[in-house]
């Protein structure tokens, strides 16, 4: 019997299953970067410049630049970057920082001090084709703008690996600020490159992660899908993306069954008021102003015109319901599902690394 590792929060949760049902595992793949490397590319920093490291997300790439970054620093006797963060990933990131350093709330709602560099590993977005320092600074800091860049979606289904409207409008916001950026690719194993430059240049390592990420697997009937790390399904709105990157490999009428703990809840303010019943699907079409994860739900009532959804998390049963997705207590429930209503010979695809893939 196989046993695949799959991630479930801070933890990986083990998924038994028969070898006559495991139709493929599907993984990320790529060549991981040398530390020479990462050191090499590190230096194109001004380290003798007063610089603010601020952490969008917490994962092993990140630690693995900072804690390269304060290699560095300290070979040649260069004054060690200040560590910020959001307060909700505060003590995650700091688990993680090297010996010596310290690290700050990042509650600025400013962001044009040139000495920030914001940092953050590229992922794949429903709206944006590409989830980029430049797409998690419009969501956190331009509203106005995110309504210009939702207004310009393409339909009412998801398009990751795509280069839409809405990613120029993300360009377009952060151009305005004289920051910095390190835009990390990396895979389940480790880092395969990453990209120093203002968010609007450093953009340009999408081309890095399609070359590396995008795999023809023909459509299936069954999948099992993990984010592969915890940063990306710690939120549902979050977790979704990893449907979304899925989404065109699963037959219709078939059933895609997301892995994603959510601790942190739901993180999106349209799903939260549509499951309190004060906002509804039609709202969604022309809004006049943007609410947060307004892209999720609309994403989520267009894929289930296509295959059903099934969810492994702590959220709610109720939450499930309300979001017309089957609520399953574990992984093991997920499998005793599929084979109780398709049946005891039905195969099983099992992505391993969600966030980081994207399935044709």
């Amino acid at each position: 019997m196989p046993e695949i590792w799959l991630n479930y929060g801070i933890t990986d949760v083990v998924l038994d299953i028969r070898a006559e049902n495991l139709e493929q595992k599907i993984d990320s793949e790529g060549k991981i970067l040398e530390d020479s490397a990462i050191y090499e590319k590190l230096n194109s920093l001004n380290l003798s410049k007063s610089m603010e490291l601020v952490v969008l997300h917490n994962s092993k790439s990140i630690q693995k630049i900072i804690s390269s970054l304060f290699t560095l620093c300290e070979q040649k006797s260069k004054p060690f970057p200040k560590i910020l963060a959001d307060k909700r990933i505060l003590n995650l990131v700091k688990a993680g920082l090297p010996e010596g350093s310290s690290i700050n709330e990042f509650n600025d709602i400013e962001i044009s001090n040139s000495n920030l560099v914001f940092m953050a590993e590229m992922e794949f977005d429903g709206l944006f084709g590409y989830e980029t320092i430049s797409t998690r600074l419009i969501k956190k800091f331009g509203l106005e703008s995110m309504l210009l860049a939702y207004a310009k979606r393409q339909g009412n289904l998801p398009t990751p690996g795509q280069y839409p409207e809405s990613l120029e409008e993300a360009k377009k916001f952060t151009n305005n600020f004289e920051i910095q950026g390190i835009e990390i690719v990396a895979n389940s194993e480790g880092i395969i490159d990453f990209s120093i430059g203002h968010p609007s240049e450093t953009l340009s390592a999408t081309k890095i992660m399609e070359s590396n990420s995008i795999k023809d697997i023909g459509q299936h009937k069954t999948m099992i899908i993990s984010t592969g790390k915890d940063a990306s399904n710690d939120i549902l709105g979050k977790s979704l993306s990893s449907l979304w990157n899925c989404s065109n490999a699963i037959k219709k009428d078939g059933l895609a069954i997301l892995v994603a703990e959510c601790k942190s809840g739901l993180g999106s303010d349209t799903i939260q008021q549509y499951i309190e019943n004060r906002l509804t699907l039609e709202q969604l079409q022309n809004p006049t102003q943007y609410i947060s994860g307004m892209e999720d739900l609309l994403f989520l009532s267009g894929v289930q015109k296509n295959f059903q959804i099934g969810l492994v998390s702590i959220l709610p049963e109720f939450y499930a319901k309300k979001l017309n997705m089957i609520s399953l207590q574990g992984i093991k429930y997920s499998l005793d599902y599929i084979l109780k209503t398709q049946g005891t010979k039905q195969k099983v695809v099992v992505v391993t690394d969600g966030a980081r893939l994207l399935l044709r």
